[in-house]
């Protein structure tokens, strides 16, 4: 189905259900725009004697190519006409040499095309990455990982063809036509009139398809970002999906991305199909009227044959370049096209940023660790009627006030959607209070840097991430400094040393890409170590033992209590062993906290807490 006119963005066509997103929302921008190239060649700041030589060598072959068309009609007109062999042969070494140097300097063009658009890809690439690195938690939620992959991957290429391709092609073959014009105009001015006639008829021409192409090119590359989210997506949950044998029906949605993204690029191919031809039929028609005038003139007299065979060849320099440069401008859009969606992610602004003003948050801790593990100073965390919402219209959190002094556990219970996950979160400073204040330590978090509350911070997480290598250098990843036997330290506080050790190769074990060389409990171990590591004031286990069998959990709770002696810490857990040894217990239902004290406070009272302790009581209650 193709539409007459282009609608103003993309729409799907197929079966396919989604929430609109930003690809979606295609600004009405025109086709090319040099704002965008001239911040692309900001990229290439680092080579710029390299972009300046090569903008020097594209104006040298655009005037080179019709020079050897020029040669070769003076060649023609002069001594092949008077049957001058030696002027012949003058003219083939003449026309030989500006052959030789027009590929000579070719070869350096194109090097230097590739080495710039290396440059720009490689830097935006970098950009990409950073940016993305910087954006607080909100921007995961929403970003898709696959729209991020297409960016940096398919969207990046498009720029690279763009600026290796297109630009300096475009460059050569505009010149080309330029320098023809010139040499022409200089020849026979009558007949150049006839040539310039053509200006109106192509802009007229690039004007009805320059919308089409336009719109189908962008439409192409939002599809193709969806074809490239629904693919890493359903890769990271392949086990969902055959464990819900979803296999066949998550195929027949993929194909119907692919049916979309294959529409819009076959109505582009077909747009383009029609304009190049008709750029074709359209210097055909220029030639023929050049034919008819210039025989005409040749039989009154006012031209000789041998200048109108060298206008002709001229011509034939003017002409040639038309239809590449509209084929260009295809390719050119969809770069257009890519270097938009790659500005507007490195642009995207995030939902907020540390406060100008920010200072770092205190660190005591050197010098002063106890001779335990546990540090001596944990950190003072105050929430004062504290509201939140991840959409600010729709709050988790309602009027959380309570305090953590250092070295106090605090555990979090409730039913899932309680909001245990967006106190931590807060905690954490991946998001930011929507009303009330959050103090750490006496400081409100705003006006506290992220890095240094973070490099006071141990996590562990029911899924912790692991990065592919080896056991060690994930361990380390918390203190790249680390010794071997520091990192062995830490284990052996946590009396897992000998589990770590009796892995294949020991702490040299590789982990494979997100530790799938490592069973769901050893991973946790490995992330607890690393939390250890770090050494850290403030200690968050989210649901962190849930993935370690009983015995192993049993090993570690005494452990876990000694080290987080002095740590102020924050626990999730569902099995009372852990929660039961917290200072405070706060029950939360839809965001607010309903109960407050110790376990057996909690207990003593029958209220919720004691209701859940019934479900929770099929843990092993050893201390």
């Amino acid at each position: 189905m193709k539409p007459s006119s282009p609608p103003s963005s993309p729409k799907p066509i197929g079966l396919i259900q989604r929430l609109p997103d930003d690809d979606d929302n295609e600004a009405d921008s025109q086709p090319l725009e040099w704002g965008l190239i001239r911040r692309l060649f900001t990229y290439t700041t680092p080579i710029k004697g390299k972009v300046t030589a090569l903008v020097i060598l594209s104006f040298i072959r655009a005037a080179q190519l019709p020079a050897l068309g020029w040669v070769m009609a003076l060649v023609i007109n002069g001594p092949i006409t008077a049957r001058d062999f030696s002027g012949i042969a003058l003219g083939v070494v003449g026309y030989g040499v500006l052959a030789l140097l027009t590929d000579g300097m070719f070869h350096y063009r194109q090097r230097y095309a590739l080495e710039i658009g290396e440059t720009v890809v490689s830097g935006l690439r970098a950009d990409i990455f950073e940016k993305v690195q910087r954006q607080p938690m909100s921007f995961f939620h929403r970003m898709k990982i696959g729209r991020i992959i297409g960016r940096v991957t398919s969207d990046v290429e498009s720029v690279r063809v763009g600026i290796q391709d297109v630009l300096f092609v475009t460059v050569i073959q505009g010149g080309t036509m330029v320098f023809a014009a010139v040499v022409m105009a200089w020849s026979d001015w009558v007949l150049f009139l006839i040539v310039l006639a053509m200006a109106p008829v192509i802009w007229a021409i690039n004007q009805h398809f320059r919308v089409k192409l336009s719109y189908y090119s962008r439409a192409a590359s939002a599809s193709f970002s969806r074809v490239t989210a629904t693919l890493a997506e359903s890769v990271s949950g392949i086990r969902v999906t055959q464990g819900f044998v979803r296999q066949e029906t998550n195929a027949g949605l993929f194909r119907s991305l692919l049916a979309d993204h294959s529409r819009y690029n076959i109505a582009l191919a077909r747009t383009s199909a029609i304009l190049t031809p008709i750029l074709e039929l359209n210097s055909q028609f220029f030639v023929a009227t050049l034919l008819m005038f210039g025989g005409w003139r040749v039989f009154h007299g006012d031209m000789s044959i041998g200048a109108l065979i060298t206008f002709f060849l001229l011509a034939n320099q003017f002409f040639a370049p038309i239809a590449i440069i509209g084929t260009q401008y295809n390719q050119a859009l969809v770069a257009m096209a890519g270097a938009e969606r790659v500005f507007r992610l490195i642009d995207t602004v995030p939902d907020w940023v540390d406060a100008a003003d920010a200072v770092g948050l205190p660190d005591p801790r050197t010098g002063n660790v106890s001779a335990g593990g546990g540090f001596a100073s944990g950190v003072r965390v105050e929430f004062r009627h504290l509201g939140f919402g991840y959409d600010p219209a729709r709050p988790v959190l309602r009027d959380i006030h309570f305090v953590a002094e250092p070295g106090q556990t605090i555990a979090l219970v409730g039913h899932t959607g309680s909001g245990k996950s967006s106190i931590i979160n807060l905690v954490s400073k991946f998001y930011l209070p929507t009303t009330g204040e959050l103090l750490v330590d006496g400081r409100e978090i705003r006006t506290l840097t992220s890095t240094s509350l973070h490099q006071q911070m141990g996590m562990v997480h029911q899924q912790n991430f692991l990065f592919s290598g080896t056991v060690l250098e994930n361990i380390r990843l918390a203190k790249p400094e680390a010794t071997d036997a520091e990192v062995r330290q830490a284990a052996k506080q946590l009396d897992c040393l000998d589990l770590l050790e009796s892995l294949p190769q020991g702490l040299l074990t590789e982990v494979g890409e997100r530790g799938a060389a490592l069973s769901v409990g050893q991973r946790q171990l490995v992330c607890f170590t690393r939390a250890l590591l770090a050494d850290p004031r403030l200690v968050i286990l989210d649901e962190a033992t849930s993935s370690i069998d009983a015995l192993t959990e049993a090993r570690l709770q005494a452990a876990l209590i000694k080290l987080l002696r002095g740590r102020t810490s924050f626990v999730v857990a569902h099995r009372l062993s852990t929660i039961r040894h917290a200072d405070l217990v706060l029950v939360l239902d839809q965001g607010v906290i309903i109960e407050r004290g110790t376990h057996t406070e909690l207990l003593t009272a029958g209220g919720r807490y004691a209701a859940l302790y019934e479900q929770f009581v099929q843990v092993d209650e050893r201390v």
